[in-house]
């Protein structure tokens, strides 16, 4: 049997309005920015490429401006993982917090904390924060 994968979460303060950030996060144009070298939608799916090589995801839910959860489509994992970007506002100060969720096998949990901080340090690039 295979090793279980972790769930993890991670929690970025971001300076952008939610709309904007919601559009860099849940559209292929959006995505293509910041979290893939290029990104396409084919028959609903999304599929993002990294150095040529293909993986595709589903919108598993979204909530407009809140949350997009996406669900890999074709990977070995037929199990209950997937990756989320949800947004989310302090209602004291306004500030806005993008929180990652995701599954790592515990072997590669720290490398993959790097890579989504890396990335999101890309997405706080590109929004011109």
């Amino acid at each position: 049997m295979a090793d279980k994968k972790e769930k993890y979460s991670l929690e970025f303060t971001i300076r952008s309005s939610v709309k904007i950030l919601f559009n860099h996060l849940s559209t292929a144009s959006g995505l293509e920015s910041w979290f893939a070298d290029k990104v396409n939608v084919r028959d609903g799916d999304f599929i993002f490429v990294w150095d040529g090589s293909e993986q595709r995801a589903k919108i598993a839910s979204k909530k407009e401006n809140v949350f997009i959860k996406f669900k890999w489509v074709g990977t070995d994992s037929d199990d209950d993982t997937f990756f989320q970007f949800e947004i989310v506002t302090d209602e004291i100060t306004g500030d806005i917090a993008l929180v990652v969720t995701d599954f790592a096998l515990k072997t590669e949990l720290e490398e993959n904390k790097m890579l989504w901080e890396s990335q999101i340090e890309n997405l706080v690039h590109t929004l011109g924060g």
